[in-house]
């Protein structure tokens, strides 16, 4: 095997990297089933492991309302995208916009063309000065723990201060615990809390403070998922 293709949700770059040093060539794109799905892709020669890719020939693509960032909605113009959704013109006159689809998906596009992806519009924190932050770039961070499965991050309104702050629902790795632990018995839960605390403090070091998760809840079971693997949001509600 020599390519693969990555889609669905992000791939990590280091991962990318790895299999390249295995030999094998990993290239991520990018789509939805509104625009028959694909809008980008690396290409074998040309590509970028924290990118998405390049637009596929006879596709349109913008950054619509980008900040002083460069990150606004991806927008996408082309033959492949779709007339509309059937019998549901509300839905359909919410996306398409002058031939423009309105993904959802937020994002930026570099000076050569390549488009780098932050997350979704729906899923965004704004705190209360203004800043964004997108759940799934700490969700990132916090994944590369070996103690955690996976993670899910929000908002929540600080009592104290009225401030928005970052929350994260966590599932722990527990074999990898007990092996941290060199225990064969199942750990506590205050020693599954406590070394979960360590890595989010570990964590929050490398994050701007307004980004950094200031409270967890443990999690005995995984999320909900898509068949592409993509967890539930709208079924998760934080416990936090």
């Amino acid at each position: 095997m020599r390519l693969v293709i990555s889609g669905a949700a992000a791939l990590d770059p280091d991962v990318a990297r790895g299999f390249e040093a295995m030999g094998v060539e990993v290239l991520q794109g990018y789509g939805l089933t509104e625009a028959s799905p694909i809008v980008s892709v690396n290409r074998d020669k040309l590509y970028r492991h924290d990118s998405v890719g390049l637009p596929l020939p006879g596709l349109e693509v913008e950054i619509n309302n980008p900040d002083k960032d460069g990150l606004g909605e991806i927008i996408v113009k082309g033959d492949s995208v779709m007339l509309g959704y059937y019998n549901n013109e509300a839905a359909t006159n919410a996306v398409l916009k002058d031939g423009w689809l309105y993904t959802g998906d937020l994002g930026r596009m570099d000076e050569t063309g390549f488009i780098y992806i932050t997350g979704r519009k729906k899923n965004i924190i704004v705190t209360k000065t203004g800043k964004n932050i997108f759940p799934e770039e700490v969700e990132a961070y916090i994944n590369k723990s070996p103690y955690i499965k996976e993670s899910l991050v929000s908002g929540r309104e600080n009592d104290k201060n009225d401030e928005t702050i970052v929350v994260a629902q966590i599932v722990p790795d527990i074999d990898a615990i007990k092996a941290k632990l060199k225990i064969d018995t199942e750990p506590s839960p205050e020693e599954v809390y406590n070394l979960i605390k360590s890595e989010i403090r570990s964590i929050n070091k490398n994050m701007p403070v307004y980004k950094r998760v200031v409270d967890i809840t443990i999690r005995e079971n995984e999320f909900a998922k898509t068949s592409s693997k993509k967890i539930k949001r709208y079924l998760e509600k934080t416990r936090v």
